[in-house]
């Protein structure tokens, strides 16, 4: 349930309303939207007296929130969420570029590789430090020596880190090296994993499974986000579906239905989407024209020997065109390119 307040109400009476609520057993979600504040009513037990709180002074309207997800709807929050990252309001009408490789391998490689995309004109840089395969024989990642490797990246380029954590347990420790932390695709409903990340307060970039409904992927932002952490984006990078010309089945629809849906940020995912480099400039395009706030894809300098994904990465020199593409398009869906941050 939410509670709409009137545009004149003032901050007593959003306290006072706010203390009822949670004298009723329910935890509460505070929005400030830019024309009026709406309180979210969270948790279970008996039903709230809607009459009750509806008579109190400044509360403009009491109603029920029609979707299973409370705090990611746009029922809930109106207003675009915006996340600041290295310059850029993800979530607004800049386009966040986030690229690098799908593993760090050794520390030269993924320096070569963030000198080269930050050269390009990307926002932050991915790299995977732990990395769930589908067998235990593949390359695993570094470990806690990749995230060094990632800090050092930084160091030189400027770029804030995006890598994935995969236990709770390891949430603290990539939260010392990380700017944003990833759920993977894998773990997309490891709820254990979702409340840590929520705990965290660190921002999240949160995958869409591979077989995972819009609602479901929504369902598990509303984990992370029940913790009060609302720096989550989504990200869609492909289905599962019986195609096989394809690693996955890019679902454009999600694009437009989680913006319509939610007030979170979407990135666009194109290269696990697609799985080989060669679709991943046109879905890219295709994706920010459908709406996404950004694009993550996978670079590497040498993807023919690449530890993991070098199927799908491009070479530097394509991510170059591709993000020149993608700066002659941005006005044309209303969006503006980020300007390049200077190293730090």
């Amino acid at each position: 349930m939410i509670v709409v307040m009137d545009a004149k109400a003032s901050a007593r009476d959003i306290s006072d309303v706010i203390a009822r609520i949670r004298a009723m057993g329910f935890d509460v979600h505070l929005s400030e939207g830019k024309e009026r504040t709406i309180i979210g009513v969270i948790g279970r037990g008996r039903p709230i007296d809607r009459e009750q709180i509806g008579l109190m002074s400044g509360v403009q309207n009491v109603m029920p929130v029609s979707h299973p997800y409370k705090i990611a709807s746009r029922e809930y929050h109106p207003d675009d969420t915006l996340i600041p990252l290295n310059g850029v309001q993800v979530g607004g009408t800049d386009l966040a570029i986030i690229a690098g490789p799908c593993s760090v391998e050794d520390r030269a490689q993924i320096i070569e590789i963030a000198h080269a995309v930050r050269e390009a004109g990307a926002t932050a840089l991915r790299g995977g430090a732990f990395k769930p395969r589908s067998s235990p024989y593949s390359f695993q990642g570094l470990g806690e020596e990749g995230l060094k490797y990632l800090a050092d990246a930084r160091a030189e380029t400027g770029l804030p880190v995006i890598t994935e954590v995969m236990d709770p347990q390891a949430v603290p420790l990539v939260c010392q090296y990380a700017d944003v932390l990833q759920i993977g695709a894998r773990n997309m409903q490891n709820y254990t994993l979702l409340h840590a990340v929520g705990e965290s307060q660190h921002p999240v970039l949160l995958k869409r499974g591979m077989s995972s409904t819009i609602e479901e992927l929504l369902m598990s932002a509303e984990y992370i986000l029940s913790h009060g952490n609302m720096r989550v984006m989504l990200c869609e990078r492909g289905i599962r579906t019986f195609e096989t010309a394809t690693r996955n089945t890019f679902d454009i629809n999600a694009i437009p239905v989680l913006k319509q849906a939610s007030h979170l940020p979407v990135i666009a995912d194109p290269s696990h989407g697609t799985g080989k480099w060669e679709y991943v400039e046109s879905v890219s395009l295709a994706a920010i024209a459908a709406g996404a706030d950004g694009l993550i894809l996978e670079v590497h300098h040498d993807p023919e020997n690449a530890q993991s994904d070098g199927r799908q990465s491009l070479k530097p020199e394509k991510f170059a065109a591709l993000v020149e593409k993608t700066r002659q398009l941005a006005p044309i869906v209303g969006r503006q390119f980020p300007v390049r941050e200077t190293v730090r």
